[in-house]
C-alpha cells in the first residue's frame, strides 16, 4: 500500500463532477430559539426519548441494516465517515490521522457526497478529521443539510474550540451525537486531549442534551501513561451520565510521510506495561458489569489484552468497503481510517469501486492489526440473532437509552 520511495499519496479524484457541483444550503439559525435560553427547561438533567427520536435513531441504524441484509449485492453502506478536514489545532502523539498540509473539504463535495449516500442504504454520516470544528461554520453547514436529509449526524472533537455558541448552533442544525475525544484529565506529554483546558465547555455541552435532544460520550485512547487517567474519566462521564468508547493504542498499518512520531513514542505500549493496561481493562470490564454505559462490550474490552501483545488470534467479520467507508476531503473513497494513505484506487463519490476479492486479500492482513471499536461493533452485527435480540431487549425498556450491548 505504499507508494515507492517511501512515499505515500492520496488517490486521484474520480468524480470531478463533485467538485463542480451545488455548495451547501446556508442554515436557518435559529430553528428552535425557545431552546437558547438558560433558564430552567422541563426535562433538564433527564433523558426521555420521544417518539421521533426514536424513529430517527432506527432510521439511522436499524433500518439501513435490515436493507443491506434483504437487498443484492455487498455495498450497502450504513456508516460513512466524511474527512472535512485532515487538519488539526493539537498534536496527539499516537494520532498518525492529521496532516497540516491538506486543504479542507470544499461544499460541493461535502454536498455530492451527501446526495449520493442518500441514495444509497447509508443514513450515518460522521464528520471526520483532523479537528472537525476548526470551521464551525462550515461544520454547521454539513450537519444542516445532512440532517434535513434525515441522516443520524455524528460530530467528533477534541473540544477546543467547542464553544457554548458553537454547540448551540450545531444542535439546533441536528446533529444527532457528540464524540467528545479526551484521554486525560490534565494535559499529559503528548497527550493533550484533556478534560480540565476544556470543562466548561463540556459542562455547557452535558447539560444542553437534555432539551436538544443529542447524545454526548467520551472517546478515551488507552495509552501507556494515561492509565490513571482512563479510570477518571471514566468515574466523571458516570456522574455526568454519558457513555464512554475506548480503543487500545495502536501505531500505524501505512507509514505516513508527515508522522514524526513513530520513533520514542511516549504513548505507545510496551511489554513492561502489560499488566498495568491488563488492570485497567479487568477495572473497566467490572464497571461495565456494574452497570457503567459503555460503548465497548465486556468481550471486546477483553480482547484488548491480547491485540496489545500482538494482535487477533481470528478474522473479525470486518465489514469495510461494503457497510463502512470513508470519503476523503477531495471526494476519492477508502474502506477505513487506516488505509486513508492508501494508493488503492477504491472510486469517488458517486463511483465506488471496492472489490470484494481485492478487499478480503487486504483484510487478511490487516485484520489481525486493527482494533476498529465502529468497525467489530458492525461486523458483530452480522449475525441476525444478535441484532433481533438486542432489539427486542431495547423495545422492552420503550427504547429508553441503549441497555446492554450486542454480546
Amino acid at each position: 500500500m505504499k507508494a515507492q520511495n517511501g512515499r505515500v499519496e492520496l488517490a486521484p479524484l474520480h468524480n470531478t463532477a463533485a467538485v463542480a457541483g451545488e455548495r451547501l444550503s446556508e442554515p436557518v439559525f435559529p430553528q428552535r430559539p425557545h431552546l437558547l435560553t438558560n433558564d430552567p427547561w422541563p426535562g433538564d438533567g433527564e433523558r426521555h426519548w420521544t417518539p421521533p427520536q426514536i424513529y430517527h435513531a432506527l432510521r439511522g441504524w436499524a433500518f439501513p441494516y435490515l436493507k443491506s441484509r434483504l437487498l443484492p449485492g455487498d455495498f450497502h453502506p450504513i456508516v460513512a465517515y466524511l474527512f472535512t478536514e485532515y487538519k488539526c489545532n493539537l498534536d496527539c502523539h499516537y494520532c498518525w490521522a492529521y496532516d497540516n498540509r491538506v486543504k479542507g473539504m470544499t461544499e460541493e463535495v461535502a454536498k455530492a457526497s451527501i446526495d449520493w449516500l442518500h441514495s444509497s442504504t447509508c443514513r450515518v454520516l460522521a464528520l471526520m478529521g483532523g479537528e472537525v470544528l476548526l470551521r464551525p461554520q462550515f461544520a454547521q453547514k454539513v450537519v444542516y443539510y445532512a440532517a434535513k436529509r434525515n441522516f443520524f449526524v455524528y460530530v467528533p472533537t477534541n473540544g477546543r474550540l467547542m464553544k457554548p455558541d458553537v454547540i448551540d448552533r450545531l444542535a439546533d442544525a441536528g446533529v444527532a451525537t457528540f464524540n467528545l475525544a479526551v484521554d486525560a484529565v490534565d494535559e499529559k506529554p503528548g497527550l493533550p486531549k484533556a478534560l480540565n483546558p476544556i470543562r466548561s465547555s463540556f459542562e455547557y455541552l452535558v447539560k444542553k442534551q437534555y432539551r436538544y435532544g443529542y447524545t454526548v460520550f467520551l472517546n478515551i485512547n488507552i495509552c501507556r501513561n494515561n492509565v490513571d487517567d482512563v479510570r477518571q474519566l471514566t468515574e466523571i462521564a458516570h456522574e455526568h451520565k454519558i457513555s464512554t468508547d475506548y480503543h487500545i493504542n495502536e501505531p500505524p498499518l501505512l507509514e505516513p510521510d508527515h508522522f514524526k512520531h513513530l520513533e520514542e513514542n511516549s504513548t505507545y505500549i510496551r511489554p513492561e506495561d502489560y499488566a498495568r493496561i491488563d488492570a485497567v481493562v479487568d477495572w473497566l470490564i467490572a464497571k461495565q458489569r456494574a452497570g457503567y454505559t459503555m460503548a465497548n462490550s465486556v468481550e471486546r474490552l477483553a480482547q484488548m489484552k491480547q491485540f496489545m501483545r500482538g494482535g487477533h488470534s481470528e478474522p473479525w467479520n470486518c465489514r469495510a468497503g461494503q457497510n463502512t467507508l470513508i470519503i476523503r476531503v477531495d471526494g476519492t473513497l477508502a474502506p477505513c481510517f487506516p488505509m486513508y494513505n492508501a494508493v488503492e484506487d477504491w472510486g469517488g463519490v458517486g463511483e465506488p469501486r471496492f472489490d470484494n476479492r481485492q478487499l478480503d486479500d487486504m483484510k487478511q492482513s490487516c485484520q489481525p492489526h486493527c482494533f476498529s471499536t465502529l468497525n467489530h461493533i458492525v461486523g458483530y452485527c452480522y449475525d441476525d440473532r444478535r441484532v433481533i435480540e438486542f432489539l427486542l431487549r431495547q423495545a422492552r425498556h420503550g427504547f429508553q437509552g441503549i441497555r446492554g450491548n450486542l454480546d
